[in-house]
This record gives structure tokens, sequence and C-alpha cells, in this order.
């Protein structure tokens, strides 16, 4: 089946319309009651059976469910940020606080388009096809991990997913073969000490001196204690202490971001963190709890498929719209799928100077383009139609 056997199914503007509906009604974590019923109700209007048993707020449809003999799985997450929108777009977010400031609104866009092809074809094609709609990729508790552990993945034989990228032009298909992001692993410090007066600091204990020691001794083991060319970052992000002008603070906590690629590193930047909190405490007559664990683990994208996710983004763009990427430093809990399945985690292109859409994710003036939701949709159908018949892989060592 060639490109233009299906893509008169492809509604741009539909896809769009999603979108923005999804971008106006942001929600947060597993708390999303407005976008499941949306997801629901097109699902159900188009025809295609879906369950709730994976977990909460999760969302899972079926093309061909009848067809078991190969199965491609296929994700977004629908969640957004605690963060107020400063676009001034007729769309812009209607609830304080709350903003789609990552582009899963994008990526449920893109998924509820390609399930509308995929129906449309549904005779045409020789697999079932497992669309996956997920919660809670930005918290603290993963939602790829929640449906791994209730079996989402026990049916499916390979799985891709998405992420828009303003690093890339609008429209251009980026995979990187191989360790494509890293683990991340979030750490809480908590320092207790003793409150007292600010003009009696000696009879107290200062927890906001040992985190602010424990700050400086993180960023002496970073620079002198790590390879330079080791693949990894450490950000302490959050730091808060106190209430008064005139208190000593009791309680301190710190909050530290950890990215890398190797399991030993990870151990062992976590392991000195430890230590060195545990010694600035103690010295000034406090004590320090840490805590924390990997929340997401390194994205592998099997190199096998990810050449084939290439070839296919080149059929349905053009070859001069697809190109291999460097890993990120960025996390993804999408790698919980992949430790079951081999999967790929593709970037779409949303970069438009001339319409402003430069911004990072996570910040309050991120924008796309939406001309390039299409070429998500496109990507993935082709990708179904050029595999539908199976895959086999090489096996990972």
């Amino acid at each position: 089946m060639i490109l233009g056997d299906w893509v008169m199914y492809l509604n741009e503007g539909y896809i769009t319309d999603i979108r923005r509906r999804i971008h106006a009604r942001p929600e947060i974590g597993f708390d999303l009651p407005e976008t499941v019923a949306l997801v629901k109700s097109e699902l159900g209007a188009m025809g295609i059976p879906f369950t709730e048993r994976y977990g909460r707020s999760s969302i899972v449809a079926e093309i061909n469910g009848g067809k078991k003999a190969f199965t491609a799985g296929i994700r977004a997450d629908m969640d957004a940020l605690p963060i107020e929108e400063a676009n001034d777009v007729p769309y812009r977010s209607t609830i304080k606080n709350a903003m789609h400031a990552c582009g899963h609104d994008a990526h449920t866009a893109i998924l509820l388009g390609t399930a509308r092809v995929l129906k449309s074809i549904e005779d045409r094609l020789e697999c079932r096809v497992r669309l996956l709609f997920q919660p809670c990729e930005e918290g603290e508790e993963s939602g790829a991990r929640l449906m791994t552990e209730n079996g989402v993945m026990d049916d499916i034989d390979v799985i891709l997913g998405l992420h828009v990228d303003n690093r890339l032009e609008s429209g251009h298909i980026g995979v990187c073969p191989g360790e494509s992001m890293a683990a991340s692993h979030p750490i809480k410090i908590e320092f207790f000490g003793k409150s007292t007066h600010a003009t009696t600091p000696h009879t107290g204990r200062d927890a906001l001196a040992m985190a602010v020691k424990t700050y400086s001794g993180i960023q002496a083991m970073l620079c002198r204690e790590i390879d330079p060319f080791a693949r990894y970052a450490c950000s302490v992000c959050s730091l808060n202490s106190g209430l008064t002008y005139n208190v000593v603070p009791d309680r301190a906590e710190m909050k530290i971001a950890l990215r890398t690629f190797d399991a030993g590193l990870d151990n062992f930047i976590a392991d000195r963190i430890r230590v060195i909190a545990g010694h600035a405490a103690s010295e000034m007559g406090g004590r320090a709890s840490v805590t924390g664990e990997t929340e997401a683990r390194v994205v592998f994208n099997d190199p096998a498929l990810s050449e084939l996710v290439l070839k296919s983004a080149a059929e349905a763009l053009g070859p001069d719209r697809t190109s291999n990427i460097s890993p990120r430093l960025g996390s993804e809990d999408f790698s919980f799928y992949l430790a079951k399945k081999p999967g790929v985690f593709l970037r779409l292109g949303t970069r438009n100077e001339k319409k402003g859409c430069v911004a990072m994710p996570h910040s309050s003036d991120f924008m796309i383009d939406e001309d390039a939701l299409a070429s998500g949709v496109k990507v993935f159908v082709q990708f179904v139609v050029d595999n539908m018949r199976g895959i086999d892989l090489p096996k990972r060592a």
C-alpha cells in the first residue's frame, strides 16, 4: 500500500482543532477528566473500541483487534505542566497555572489523527495496532510505569512514540538510534536543625547553612570527581528554607535533577551527594535525609527498528526531511515501554522562526508550528503500512 492510497483520509484541520481544544483546557498528572472524556468521545465517534483497565486516566484503543499475529503500539502522553501560559493566542490556556508547555496536546491530537486514518483503512491492514493514551508523563509517579505494570505491553511487538521538537525545522523527523535519552533520577534532601532567634545563631542549628554547604560540596564534586567527558547533568533546581526575617530555620529542602546514561555514574553521584549532605549536616549539629530513585530509564531506540522508522518517514515525507540526531540529556518515561519490547522514540520538528515557534519545552512561551502535526500522522501510518506483516529484529546483546 503506497502513501497515496491512504493519505486521502488525513484531515489536518481535525488534528489542529483537537490540539487547540486540549491546549485551552490543560490538565496535570493523573487528574485528566476533560482530556480523557474528549479522547473517549473521539474514539467512540470513530467506532474504535477502547479500555481503561491499564491504569488511572489511561485509555488503550485497538485497530483490528482480531488480528493478533503482529501488533504495533503507538503512544501519546496527555498531561500538561503547572506553568502560567504567556502566549497571546486565541486558544491559550484558560486554566490558571496550567499549560501544555511540552507539546502533549499535540501528541494526543496526532494519535487521534492517526487513529482516524488507520480506522479508515482497517480492512486492508494485516496487523493489530494498539493506541496508548497515557497520563502523567511529567509527574513524580510515571503513567508509563503504571501501564506497563498492568500489562499493556504484553501483546505488543514493537512500539513507537514521538515528541515535538523546536530544535528541528517544522515537519522534519529525527531519530537517534541506540541510547537516545538519559535516565532520570530526582533526588530530594531534607535538612533538620534547630530554630532560634536571628540574633542568637549560636544557640540553634542552621538548616539553611547545611543546605548551602551541601550545594558547594556538590559543585566541587561534579567539577573534580567526574570525568569531564562523561555524559550527565546534575542540577540543584530548588532550595527552600525559612519563613521570616528573624528566625534561623530548623528545616531546609533541596531538590536535584540527575540525568545519566550510565548506571555506575548515576550510583556514584547519588552516593556522593548522600555523603556530602550527611557530613554538611553533622558538622553543623543537624542531620540530613536523602531520598529518590530512578524515575525513568535510558531511552534505547532499537537500531534496526530506527532504520525502518526513518525509511517510512522518508517515504511519507521525502528523504530530505529525515535525519539521525544526537542523544539528549532529557528523559522520558517512554523508557518503561522500551524495557519490555523494542521500539523507537522519534522527534517531530516544530520549529518555525517566522511564526515565533522557537522556545524550548517547559517555558511559558512555548509554541509549536501546527503545520507539522500532519507529518507525525503520516510517519506513524506509513510505518504501520510498511511493516504490517511483522518485523524480524536482531536480538539485543
